[in-house]
């Protein structure tokens, strides 16, 4: 009998506003796979998503200035994208994964992230 508990794996998700990021998370919650959205984006503190969920698996959802614009009608200005950009530097340089998701489908970043986290072992 199997005494150890099943590891329950921590799958963080950074990127900008409008990237993509609680779309993804509500189509991947799985029982044994917690996907967590780190607001990285608004912190100050380069290393906020270690610190604060220290995941298994970091990835990052990027999108360009005028597609997040598109997505979320958000009314901010260049500067304070590229605030974000930089706020997200170290989660980018440390991610396992990297989408840009300006020409994908909610469905094509659902699958990508499943295909990665399959490859893993964690799915």
């Amino acid at each position: 009998m199997n005494t150890h508990p099943q590891k329950i794996w921590i799958v963080g998700i950074v990127g900008p506003c409008g990237s993509g990021k609680t779309t993804l998370i509500s189509a991947m919650q799985q029982e044994m796979v917690h996907f967590r959205h780190i607001a990285q984006e608004h912190s100050y503190v380069p290393t906020m998503w270690k610190q604060l969920t220290n995941p298994d698996v970091l990835i990052f959802l990027d999108a360009s200035y005028e597609v997040t614009c598109q997505r979320r009608h958000l009314n901010w200005t260049e500067a304070e994208y590229s605030e974000q950009h930089h706020r997200l530097d170290h989660a980018r340089k440390h991610a396992d994964l990297y989408l840009m998701t300006d020409q994908l489908t909610p469905r094509n970043v659902q699958d990508l992230v499943g295909k990665f986290l399959h490859e893993k072992g964690i799915l």
